[in-house]
């Protein structure tokens, strides 16, 4: 009889919405599920107590940042990741194939691994599906990711199928290396623009068996439409009865279709991102805070929104922190934006449970189509 702590069930399905519950070592996860990004073992411009307070469940670290910096070592001695960094919630670490392919100096490619030089010192690395998986598992991750090769969108189908069977064959061996029955192996879904080869990578992932499935390597400029076509044929290749996880995506539009769609989970910068740059998400829509109608404005930031960051500070206030650059006023529009995007979640997940999922669905693009006729 298996020990694992980690297990997905599905509570309810309304069309392709999903309702469901993970469970980890570290709590349950409700989905669909947002999960903020705290890529370097923060959350930025947030304290962990108060990502609690926004009702999420779940954190996204990131395994190529947190091994330059501070360093498996450092981390281990203070007894893990959530210890670390005093969280509280479950913990996913994306595998940092991306962030190599995105961020890393001259990187090589093989079938070992990845060769790479640090973007931040210079330094010669080597990240393999072993050592990937190790370090994920020596921190104390209850979700750890796959290695995978990131290629971009619109490469030739050759060089995509290339780098799908290299994913596959990485995929194989993290499989391989992967004995921590407290945690939850997810596989990656690559294959570029091609649906015939997301669906060949789909098919050897569920043979491999792992715990979750996530599908990468889009939300990387090739517009909604295509992204959504991408998922609709992957989706009926993944099996029923593991989570689906939709790798860097996005805005709330994104999500209420991929969610449309058969998806259940998220992760994305834009709520943390665009809060430091002074935009909020509010039920009324998107706003910039420094904006100078907001200057005298006594107005809160949302009172549908039940949060301190939203509900204790008016408009005016914030606008003079970001005009006069203090950190408080990026706090707080970070604070309110993860708020914002976890009460979205769990409006969706209400909806599916009362079966009023398409009801809502048609009342939030109605609602977005007349703000933006205003």
């Amino acid at each position: 009889m298996s020990t694992k702590k980690f297990n997905f069930k599905k509570i309810k399905e309304f069309g392709n919405a999903r309702l469901g519950k993970i469970k980890t070592a570290k709590g349950s996860i409700d989905t669909p599920a947002f999960m903020p990004v705290g890529t370097i073992a923060n959350v930025k411009a947030m304290f962990p107590e108060n990502i609690i307070q926004t009702n999420s469940q779940v954190v996204l670290c990131n395994t190529y940042h947190l091994m330059l910096r501070p360093g498996e070592k450092i981390i281990k001695k203070f007894g893990g990741i959530h210890k670390f960094m005093n969280c509280k919630l479950p913990i996913l670490t994306d595998s940092g194939g991306y962030q190599i392919w995105s961020l890393a100096k001259l990187k090589k490619i093989e079938e070992k691994g990845i060769k790479f030089r640090s973007h931040i010192d210079g330094k010669l690395l080597y990240l393999t599906p072993e050592n990937c998986i190790k370090f994920q598992q020596n921190i104390g991750s209850n979700i750890i990711m796959v290695l995978d090769e990131c290629i971009d969108y619109n490469v030739t189908k050759q060089k995509a199928e290339k780098s799908m069977e290299l994913t596959l064959r990485w995929a194989r061996r993290c499989k391989k290396a992967f004995n921590k029955k407290d945690s939850g192996l997810f596989g990656i879904v690559q294959g570029a623009k091609y649906e015939d080869l997301r669906i060949k990578c789909a098919i050897k992932l569920q043979e491999i068996n792992f715990d979750g499935y996530a599908i990468g390597g889009l939300s990387v400029g090739e517009g909604q439409k295509e992204m959504l076509k991408i998922i609709d044929k992957t989706i009926p290749y993944l099996p029923d009865d593991k989570p689906r996880y939709l790798m860097g995506v996005g805005m709330p539009s994104d999500i209420i279709k991929s969610i449309a769609h058969g998806v259940d989970m998220f992760d994305c910068v834009l709520p943390t991102r665009l809060g430091r740059t002074g935009l909020a998400f509010t039920t009324s829509g998107i706003i910039n805070i420094k904006n100078s109608k907001f200057k005298k404005d006594e107005n809160i930031l949302d009172k549908n929104l039940n949060c301190p960051a939203s509900n204790d500070y008016s408009k005016a206030y914030i606008h003079h922190l970001f005009k006069c650059n203090e950190i408080l006023g990026l706090m707080i529009l970070t604070w309110h934006n993860i708020s914002y995007y976890q009460n979205f979640m769990l409006r969706i997940r209400e909806a599916i449970k009362k079966n009023k999922f398409d009801k809502f669905y048609k009342n939030y693009f109605k609602y977005e189509a007349k703000r933006k006729r205003k």
